[in-house]
């Protein structure tokens, strides 16, 4: 018995180890949290919720919750799936019913996100455990909300924007850097839905931009979406997805290639591609799914 036991037991943790090593891909569809395999392979759902964000060891899915208490009002917690084995937890101690957008520290210990305990949006983190909940940036009454929060590389800081500005924030909520989004990208600018990632090696920002450009497309009511990355050194942006391909909710994979959204002519559905950023290999992955995330290189 000791060794069926401790065969079992071997067995499972290679098991885990040989999750953990591979890299895969969260996102949501009608309401309901899902992974799959980096190549699109292996769909699975996790978890009834929304706004995904994968662990970087793969091994949970930050989302949030959508509870309906009436025909016009929904409860919304931020919670973390432990992807092998189901285990939720619900942060139902962070003082808000409002909460949205998790992101995680390289390391995994920390998400941070946006929570609106009185009438306005506040930005704060948590221990991925549920525990150690403080608020980074509280909101401002008559000041836009800070949308899009994404950890810098190390840890020490965040990035958002306000529809105008890029910020980077300290720790203490003061702002180390800002830049303004149309100097960027001239005729560009970002909405509340508009998407920030840094790359692994924190050098440069993925932006979802919207661009004053017509989009030449019947079924298209609005600007026109691209992908453009900034390098934080050089201070300067290269546009990564041509007129012709619509591109928004961009994610690094590796240094080199990026996961996004992108909706083809007369599709009623966005679906997550994979492309290079040469444009090249570009690659429908996963239909009908949005807000995807990547476990870390």
């Amino acid at each position: 018995m000791k060794k069926i036991i401790l065969l079992a037991f071997a067995v499972a943790s290679v098991a885990a180890t040989a999750f953990s090593a591979d890299r895969h891909i969260a996102f949501d569809r009608n309401n309901a949290v899902y992974i799959a395999n980096l190549d699109g392979t292996g769909e699975k759902k996790v978890a009834d919720g929304i706004f995904p964000a994968i662990s970087p060891d793969g091994t949970r899915v930050a989302f949030n919750t959508v509870e309906k208490t009436s025909e016009t009002s929904y409860v919304r917690h931020m919670a973390v799936v432990e992807v092998p084995t189901g285990k939720l937890n619900v942060f139902k101690d962070v003082p808000s019913d409002n909460s949205y957008y998790p992101s995680w520290t390289a390391d995994g210990k920390q998400i941070l996100f946006t929570t609106r305990p009185h009438e306005v949006w506040d930005l704060v983190a948590i221990d991925s455990d549920g525990t150690n909940f403080h608020v980074l940036k509280p909101g401002v009454q008559n000041e836009v909300t800070l949308y899009s929060p994404i950890w810098a590389h190390d840890g020490q800081a965040v990035f958002c924007q306000n529809m105008t500005n890029i910020y980077q924030l300290g720790l203490d909520g003061a702002i180390r850097a800002q830049w303004k989004i149309s100097n960027i990208v001239p005729k560009g600018d970002m909405s509340g839905d508009g998407r920030i990632d840094v790359s692994p090696d924190g050098k440069r920002l993925l932006l979802s931009i919207d661009v004053g450009e017509e989009s030449g497309r019947k079924d298209w009511d609005g600007p026109l979406p691209a992908l453009w990355v900034f390098d934080l050194q050089s201070q300067t942006a290269t546009r990564l997805t041509p007129k012709k391909l619509f591109g928004w909710d961009g994610v690094w994979i590796d240094n080199n290639n990026i996961l996004f959204l992108s909706k083809a002519a007369g599709e009623k559905e966005d679906s997550i591609y994979r492309m290079s950023v040469d444009w090249e290999n570009s690659k429908r992955l996963i239909k009908n799914g949005r807000f995807p995330s990547v476990s870390a290189p």
